[in-house]
């Protein structure tokens, strides 16, 4: 029930108080979170969970979290394996890689910024 109700949207407060129902999202529910994300061995001290994909549209302040919270659930930990085509991959935790900037804005479907001199 909660898993249909996070897929198929829930309301949530966000600024102000406002009511907002989240839009239809992709959910998977993950047997083997090590093998998506090797860097998940630290999780064992949490005890017995669930890991899932969630795979958003858009996304507002906290908005995985209050998912979570609508359903009665708690989110004690969120790795964020994604944005539009920049993807975490296996870089480890702590590690960063530069991407030249065109390359940057072009994985996020954002124009390049306008330089002015």
């Amino acid at each position: 029930e909660s898993l249909y109700s996070l897929q198929n949207g829930v309301t949530i407060k966000i600024k102000n108080g406002e009511s907002y129902t989240t839009p239809p999202c992709d959910l998977t529910i993950i047997d083997d979170p090590a093998a998506l994300y090797p860097f998940t061995q630290d999780s064992i001290s949490y005890g017995p969970h669930t890991w899932l994909i969630i795979s958003l549209t858009e996304g507002k302040y906290h908005q995985v979290r209050k998912m979570m919270l609508a359903v009665k659930h708690r989110c004690k930990r969120l790795i964020r394996l994604s944005i539009e085509d920049l993807h975490l991959g296996d870089l480890p935790p702590g590690i960063v890689k530069e991407i030249a900037e065109k390359d940057f804005f072009e994985l996020l479907k954002i124009g390049t910024p306008v330089h002015s001199v």
